[in-house]
C-alpha cells in the first residue's frame, strides 16, 4: 500500500483521470461453434465454459461480459478462447489499460444496473461504451491488480480451505444423522421404546389433486395471488422466497386441503424426489404446485420427522417405490407406506437438538463457516472499493 501511495504521489499529484471505455478498448460480439471440431479451446457462455473446440476467437488477455442472462458475471481469460453470442469479449488497448486492471474495475461497476431489458437481463455495446473507470498511468494499475491479486489469492485459498470444512461436516452431519436415526431393520411393530409407523400414519399426505391442476392463466403477479411452492424453493432442506411463482386467489382457495401452515412439512414427489424442508415461517398465503405435497397434522415432532426424510434409509426407500416413466414420480400412496420410527417424544427432542446443532453449523448464513466465506468476500470487495476509489 505505501508503495502505490508513493506512485500516486508520484505519477498523479493532481488526482487520476476517468474514461469512458470506448476510448481504451472494443466490445466485440460472439458468435456459434456447432461447425467447429473438439479440440482445448474453451467456449465461453453467459454462464461460464460451455464445452471445447479446436479453434479461438481470440488470443490475448481480456475480459469477458455476458450480454444476456447473468450479466454481472464477468471472466478475466489469459488464454484463447471462443465466446458465443450471448457473451462479449474485449479488446484492450494494453498501453493505455492492463486488462486484469479493466476486470477489477468493472467488478467494482456491478454491471447489473445497467440492465436494459424488462424481462432477461441484458447489456448492450452502447450503453457499456458509455461506461467510465478510473484510469491511472499503467504502474499504479500494475500495483493495485499486484495488491488485490495477492489478497485474492489469499482469500480463495482460505475459502476453498471453508468450502472443504464445510464438505467435511456435511459428511460428519449426515454420518451422526443417519446413526442417530438407526433403528434397526423394520419387522412388526417394533419395540417398546420405537414403533414402527407408515407415513400415512404419523401425518396426513395432502397433493394437488389431478383435475385442479393449474395452467398459465392462473399465473398472477406478487399480491394478486398466493405463493404456490415448487421444488425450486427448497434448497438444503430450507425454503427460499426469492423466486415464487404465485397463482390466482380462485385457484388457491379451490383447494383449502394444500394450503400451506407453519410446521408443515413440504416433500417433492416429482422428478427432484425426495426434497423436503419445514415451514418455518409463512410471509404470505401460500399452496403447492403439482410437484410436492404436504405432510399435515403432524403426530411426532416435526423435525425430527424432516430429519428422518433425509436419511439415506427414506431416500432409498423413496427409490424403490419410485414409478417407471420419463419424470421420477412416487405416488402419494406409494409414500404413505413407507414405515418411519416413532421412539418416545423424549428421545426425538434429545435426537433433534443434536442435529439440529450440526444443522446451524452447515447452513445457517449468519453464523458458521458460510457466514466466515460470505465475510472473506466482502473484505475482498471493502479492499477492491478502496482500491479504485480515487
Amino acid at each position: 500500500m505505501n508503495q502505490l501511495k508513493k506512485l500516486l504521489q508520484e505519477l498523479c499529484p493532481d488526482g487520476v483521470a476517468y474514461k469512458e471505455l470506448h476510448e481504451f478498448l472494443k466490445i466485440k460480439n460472439g458468435s456459434g461453434y456447432k461447425n467447429f471440431g473438439i479440440g482445448n479451446i474453451p467456449v465461453y457462455g453467459s454462464g461460464g465454459i460451455i464445452t471445447y473446440v479446436d479453434r479461438y476467437a481470440y488470443d490475448k488477455p481480456s475480459v469477458l461480459i455476458p450480454r444476456k442472462g447473468s450479466i454481472d458475471k464477468l471472466y478475466y481469460v489469459e488464454m484463447p478462447f471462443w465466446n458465443v453470442d450471448t457473451i462479449f469479449y474485449t479488446d484492450i488497448d494494453r498501453t493505455k489499460a492492463i486488462p486484469k486492471y479493466v476486470y477489477h474495475c468493472l467488478l467494482e461497476e456491478h454491471l447489473a444496473q445497467y440492465n436494459t431489458a424488462g424481462g432477461v437481463p441484458s447489456l448492450t455495446q452502447k450503453v457499456l461504451n458509455k461506461i467510465q473507470i478510473p484510469l491511472p498511468p499503467l504502474a499504479v494499475q500494475e500495483e493495485i491488480v499486484r495488491i488485490l491479486d495477492e489478497y485474492s489469492e489469499k482469500n480463495e485459498k482460505l475459502i476453498q480451505e471453508l468450502y472443504t470444512e464445510i464438505d467435511l461436516r456435511k459428511k460428519q452431519y449426515a454420518y451422526y444423522r443417519d446413526i442417530l436415526l438407526d433403528f434397526g431393520t423394520v419387522c412388526g411393530e417394533g419395540t417398546d421404546e420405537v414403533k414402527w409407523r407408515t407415513l400415512g400414519e404419523i401425518c396426513k399426505i395432502k397433493g394437488r389433486i389431478g383435475f385442479r391442476g393449474y395452467t398459465r392463466n392462473d399465473i398472477v403477479n406478487k399480491g394478486q395471488g398466493a405463493i404456490s411452492f415448487s421444488p425450486a424453493n427448497i434448497n438444503n432442506q430450507t425454503i427460499y422466497y426469492n423466486n415464487n411463482t404465485y397463482i390466482s386467489w380462485e385457484k388457491y382457495n379451490e383447494s383449502p386441503e394444500i394450503m400451506v401452515d407453519v410446521n408443515d412439512i413440504l416433500l417433492c414427489k416429482t422428478a427432484s424426489i425426495g426434497k423436503t424442508a419445514i415451514v418455518e415461517q409463512l410471509p404470505e398465503k401460500a399452496t403447492i404446485n403439482p410437484q410436492l405435497v404436504v405432510l399435515k397434522n403432524i403426530q411426532c415432532n416435526n423435525r425430527f420427522l424432516k430429519y428422518f426424510l433425509t436419511t439415506h434409509y427414506f431416500q432409498n426407500e423413496l427409490q424403490k417405490k419410485k414409478g417407471v416413466g420419463s419424470v421420477p414420480n412416487i405416488s402419494q400412496k406409494n409414500l404413505g407406506d413407507i414405515r418411519i420410527p416413532v421412539p418416545s417424544l423424549e428421545e426425538q427432542e434429545r435426537i433433534v437438538k443434536i442435529l439440529d446443532r450440526f444443522d446451524r453449523l452447515c447452513n445457517d448464513l449468519t453464523s458458521g463457516l458460510p457466514a466466515e466465506i460470505s465475510a472473506r468476500q466482502k473484505q475482498y470487495e471493502y479492499y477492491r472499493n478502496k482500491l479504485l476509489n480515487f
